[in-house]
């Protein structure tokens, strides 16, 4: 069962993911469904990578970092989506450690991808507003320096958070009703004091959401304003549609974490908390892809143009 006796107390060290226990019926058709969106989700991801790293080109600010976000997105689903697919199926079980595990490496992940969604913002700010100064100001050193720091950071922010989980007793059930290991069905189940991680979790989330979302908003606003001094026509359109292609896929990105995560008791259905995890496990990674790059001309070019030499070589 995953438990140990320590005096008259036994304490938990194996957790059942339950998964979607609440739909029976069909298991199989979600599992199905779920699949189909985890693969184009990588395919989607791998080709971004491909057509950055294989065209010179794109060797500029913006494609670093949607490169660095297509990477993280690989990783952010590969965390959650396969324990998630095989609960469709069965029961699935996982060790404290790995329960412990899963939620450092996706929590570090979703952490990073807001610091980095905000540096993306930033750039396109730089790059629309202050056009003359943009390679002054984002240059390669300041470029790679912003990533790093994205990644530390959010690595550091979760490690505490873990570090603090780590210290709570786990002694009644072992049945985590989610689909893979998310802070509060963890925490509820800790039969220890957890009101010190709780808090910590509570700031370091305030800190780490609405400040990158809040500078997201600032930039695209002054994004738009620039925009409505530029002539109606087809640039002014398109600037639009980008931006609000944009905003729709980060806000719910942001909006379904900050209820997770700063306001998780406005939630009261658990079916409603596996529906808001999936949109910010399975959603906005598969949307990413689309929004940022696969409808810009300048990365449909470059992968016709590796497809066709890779055709063009097998001929020989």
């Amino acid at each position: 069962m995953g438990t140990t006796f320590t005096g008259n107390q036994s304490i938990i060290t194996e957790f059942i993911l339950l998964g979607f226990s609440e739909l029976p019926d069909q298991p199989f058709l979600f599992f199905i469904f779920s699949t189909i969106f985890y693969l184009t989700t990588i395919l989607g991801n791998l080709l971004i990578i491909v057509a950055v790293v294989g065209s010179p080109g794109l060797h500029t600010p913006m494609y670093f970092f949607l490169g660095n976000l297509s990477f993280l997105e690989i990783l952010y689903t590969s965390t959650v989506v396969p324990k998630m697919l095989a609960s469709f199926l069965r029961k699935e079980a996982i060790s404290l450690a790995g329960c412990l595990l899963q939620f450092f490496i996706f929590g570090s992940l979703a952490t990073t991808e807001c610091f980095l969604l905000a540096i993306m913002a930033y750039d396109r700010y730089l790059a629309i507003c202050y056009p003359l100064h943009y390679s002054l100001l984002m240059g390669s050193k300041h470029c790679v320096g912003l990533v790093v720091t994205a990644w530390l950071s959010g690595f550091a922010v979760d490690g505490l958070i873990v570090i603090l989980m780590a210290q709570l007793k786990f002694c009644g059930s072992n049945h985590i009703n989610h689909f893979y290991c998310d802070f509060m069905p963890v925490v509820r189940l800790a039969c220890s004091d957890s009101q010190v991680v709780q808090a910590t979790t509570f700031i370091l989330s305030v800190i780490c959401l609405t400040i990158p979302f809040s500078l997201i908003l600032t930039s695209y606003a002054r994004i738009l304003v620039a925009v409505l001094k530029v002539p109606t026509g087809a640039r002014r359109r398109k600037a639009f549609s980008t931006c609000s292609s944009h905003l729709a896929v980060v806000s719910t990105f942001y909006g379904t974490l900050m209820v997770m995560y700063i306001a998780p008791s406005a939630v009261h259905s658990k079916l409603l908390s596996k529906v808001f995890a999936l949109l910010y496990t399975v959603v906005t990674p598969i949307f990413n892809p689309v929004i940022y790059t696969l409808r810009n001309k300048e990365v449909h070019e470059v992968l016709k143009k590796l497809l066709c030499s890779k055709q063009y070589g097998n001929l020989f």
